[in-house]
């Protein structure tokens, strides 16, 4: 058996979240099915992160192991021709286990996990940016925003960030970097962590506006940290700005990982 590791990007409008369902409508089940039809037999994938409705992926890593031996960019080609033009296979790499033996995991194997969220703010929507980004028509003060992120850095309980479906096993995560970054009326909110509870950055994302418009201080920030109570918090943001960026791995691995985002990011 070789297991192969995938990169895969899609725009997540129209799927029903990442992972398979009866339906039949998640960006799983369209990989899985195209993966089928390449490779004339039923093949299971594993994923870095699951992805809500509505929400994109730069670079989604996901493995399989297969008796197949084929090429990598046999892999990407072969796939891609049966997936629709909303998801995509940008490369595939086969992973041998490591100098002790143990095997790559497109989740367990990550160290850190990167989201971006783009964010429009002007008093207008905006028609190109429809279902690819969040929309505030108030002003928000970056600075403000900037200040309140601060108090997110290091290792806490983010219980107030978590979705009351949440099924993590610990609300404790080791936040590295929450960066923003304001371009023309694009904002763009870069959030890097050693994991995520489940709409831990949209969450993150709303509180973070409730301080950019000035309901809130940055201080209130710590404040909702410290309560460990989804109450404290601001509601769910919208899905349609949040993208999984990039799935950190030890360079061991070896993966061809794209390391300049598109350009709109």
């Amino acid at each position: 058996m070789t297991r192969i590791a995938l990169g895969v990007q899609y725009i997540g409008t129209a799927w029903n979240g990442y992972q398979k369902q009866p339906s039949r409508d998640t960006v799983q089940d369209k990989l899985e099915i195209a993966l089928e039809k390449f490779a004339c037999t039923p093949i299971a994938t594993a994923c870095a992160g699951r992805t809500d409705a509505g929400v994109h992926a730069i670079e989604q890593v996901v493995h399989f192991d297969t008796e197949l031996d084929r090429p990598p960019q046999s892999w990407v080609r072969g796939t891609n021709a049966f997936l629709p033009d909303s998801i995509v296979v940008r490369w595939a790499h086969a992973v041998a286990p490591d100098a002790e033996g143990q095997d790559f995991h497109a989740r367990f194997s990550a160290r850190s996990r990167t989201y971006r969220y783009v964010l429009y703010n002007h008093p207008n929507p905006s028609a190109l940016l429809a279902g690819r980004a969040g929309w505030v028509f108030r002003p928000l003060d970056v600075e403000r925003m900037q200040e309140a992120a601060r108090h997110l850095i290091g290792t806490h309980d983010f219980s107030s960030f978590r979705a009351s479906g949440c099924q993590a096993n610990s609300p404790i995560k080791q936040m590295h970097e929450v960066n923003i970054v304001r371009q023309g009326d694009v904002i763009v909110f870069t959030v890097r962590a050693s994991a995520f509870l489940h709409h831990m950055v949209r969450n993150i994302v709303g509180s973070l506006i409730y301080v950019g418009t000035g309901r809130n201080e940055p201080g209130w920030m710590a404040e909702v940290l410290a309560a460990r109570s989804r109450d404290a918090a601001a509601p769910t943001f919208m899905p349609d700005g949040l993208y999984l960026a990039t799935i950190d791995y030890d360079p061991k691995w070896g993966l061809p990982q794209e390391a300049t985002p598109p350009f709109f990011l």
